[in-house]
């Protein structure tokens, strides 16, 4: 065997000695007590790190979800500006022309140096658009309170229900904005509210208003616990709203 091959292996050896020798001082590292609790340190710190990495991962999916949407705004934009253009580049003839005013004074007493003045006709008053109204829950009255049997009420006041009533009207016509609202213009949290409303549509709902437990969460500071379902079982003896149950979800419809 020649030297040189013979240097290789002993190196090579020496290598796998020395590796050896690393590990089994990292065993015995684990088994102190003062080396234990730093290297469960650094696993609780590798944890962190770990969960930070998800978080950045799920933020980096929303910006391109977010990208996305503002691509197909930006490409709705460009046909929009180039119907305008469109518009712009054939004005129809028919439309009314600007119109010079002629003075009735004689040509002597015209200042020569001052230019006609020009009238354009007043722009064409577009009529409003009509708005969609959105259905509310009306509030109870004293009486309806009153009719309310004791066992239902609890220790419930009056102003608590229509508190209630106000939190609710506000969660349905924030969800009916939306879906009123054009599609072109909402942006990527509207969108994904619009596409979950449709997905919760019933045939027992359709022309009806209704909302379910995760619009409450959505647009109001209502809990959602015991106290709230005793609230509704109240609503519905007032007949101010009814249940559609279906595909694992409540609809709170307003009567």
């Amino acid at each position: 065997m020649a030297s040189s091959d013979l240097e290789q292996l002993c190196s090579h050896v020496n290598e796998k000695i020395g590796n050896i020798k690393k590990t089994l001082s990292l065993r015995n590292c684990g088994q102190e007590p003062t080396l234990k609790t730093v290297l469960n340190k650094i696993g609780d710190e590798i944890i962190v790190v770990n969960e930070l990495l998800n978080k950045l991962e799920l933020e980096i999916q929303y910006q391109e979800q977010t990208n996305n949407s503002l691509k197909e705004l930006c490409e709705s934009l460009e046909e929009d500006y180039k119907d305008v253009e469109h518009l712009k580049e054939n004005i129809p003839s028919h439309l009314p022309q600007v119109t010079v005013a002629q003075s009735c004074v004689k040509g002597s007493d015209l200042d020569p140096e001052e230019p006609f003045k020009v009238e354009e006709p007043e722009p064409i008053k577009k009529p409003p658009k009509e708005q969609r109204s959105i259905k509310e829950m009306p509030f109870i009255a004293c009486d309806e309170f009153s009719g309310v049997p004791s066992y239902m009420k609890s220790r419930l006041t009056y102003g608590q229900i229509n508190d209630v009533i106000k939190e609710i009207n506000k969660a349905v016509i924030s969800k009916y904005k939306i879906l009123h609202q054009p599609k072109k213009s909402m942006n990527y949290v509207a969108r994904n509210l619009y596409h979950r409303f449709i997905d919760e549509e019933t045939k027992d709902t359709k022309g009806r208003y209704f909302i379910v437990e995760a619009d409450i969460k959505e647009f109001t500071t209502l809990k959602v616990d015991k106290k709230f379902h005793v609230l509704l079982n109240i609503l519905r003896h007032c007949r101010r709203l009814s249940e559609v149950r279906g595909g694992g979800l409540t609809r709170y419809v307003i009567t």
